[in-house]
């Protein structure tokens, strides 16, 4: 197995941001972002990563973001190192297969976040007042039910800690109705061709969150899309309503950080070797069967 990459740096480049997995880089007008291997669970990022975790990420969004080009436009150049700029090829080894070369968008501070079965933070919202995000859903539901449609579950972006769930009123309040009508068309419209795609392939897509920016008065797709770290991917064959499922993303990484008695702050425990093969073997899953040829 190859060493997991958890630090990128690219000597001469100026670094515009690091989150929980990525690393972005500056280039003029435009960005670089490499997937590293790092994983967070809980807010936290973990000390050891998933080997090969970022080059999965990449190659998944790559694919989707060509999967719905028909639907909105994405924010992507090139994934091709032969593409970038030269002075950034001498570090080919860092960013072959996980790394993109974009455009510098003007994110849009919302999280759209796409539901089609009951679970997590929805499922907690719906067992405590028979709705999400101020849409009210049927009585009688159970944990991981489908639901009748697709709904559109915004949240805020925090800076730091858990965004929190909002009403689609409350996003108009933020960006205006017809901006805010744009997002959510767009977020059903990728979602349901995705999910329908995903089913072809045995894989259940429960929710999921995109995220959008501006960039020439245009809104587009940036940051990643479908990947096992922004959605719920369940194996078909598995699903059973009534429980939580069985998943191909990092719940398998918090089942076992739970069971630890971890006050899920800084610093997190290291991942002991059994727990990383287990996860990467889930997010290699997932790539085999909607990804690979």
């Amino acid at each position: 197995m190859e060493e997991a990459l958890i630090h990128t740096e690219l000597p001469g480049i100026k670094l515009f941001k690091r989150g929980k997995v990525r690393d972005l880089y500056e280039l003029d007008d435009k960005l670089l972002i490499i997937a590293t291997d790092r994983i967070s669970a809980f807010d936290c990022i973990m000390p050891n990563g998933i080997p090969g975790k970022g080059r999965i990420l990449t190659q998944m969004s790559l694919f989707w973001f060509d999967f719905v080009k028909e639907i909105v436009e994405n924010h992507l150049i090139s994934a091709d190192v032969d593409q970038f700029p030269q002075r950034i090829q001498k570090f080919r080894d860092v960013l072959e297969s996980r790394s993109m070369l974009v455009k510098k968008a003007e994110q849009i501070g919302v999280e759209c976040v796409v539901r089609g079965y009951l679970s997590g933070s929805g499922w907690r919202e719906y067992r405590s007042g028979g709705t999400i995000c101020g849409i009210k859903l049927p009585q009688g539901l159970t944990e991981s039910d489908e639901l009748p449609e697709p709904i559109f579950t915004p949240a805020t972006k925090a800076a730091s800690g858990h965004d929190q769930n909002i009403s689609f009123t409350e996003v108009i309040n933020l960006l205006g109705e017809e901006r805010a009508t744009i997002l959510k068309d767009l977020s059903i419209q990728i979602y349901t061709k995705t999910s329908e795609y995903a089913e072809s392939k045995g894989i259940i897509i429960a929710d999921t969150k995109f995220e959008f920016g501006v960039c020439s008065g245009k809104i587009i797709l940036i940051d990643e899309i479908l990947s096992p770290d922004s959605s719920r991917f369940w194996p078909r064959e598995r699903y059973q309503p009534g429980c939580s499922q069985e998943s191909f993303d990092k719940q398998f990484v918090r089942d076992y950080l739970e069971g630890l008695g971890w006050n899920k702050k800084p610093p997190a425990p290291t991942l002991p070797a059994e727990v990383v093969h287990k996860t990467l073997a889930k997010y290699e899953e997932a790539y085999n069967r909607l990804v690979a040829k």
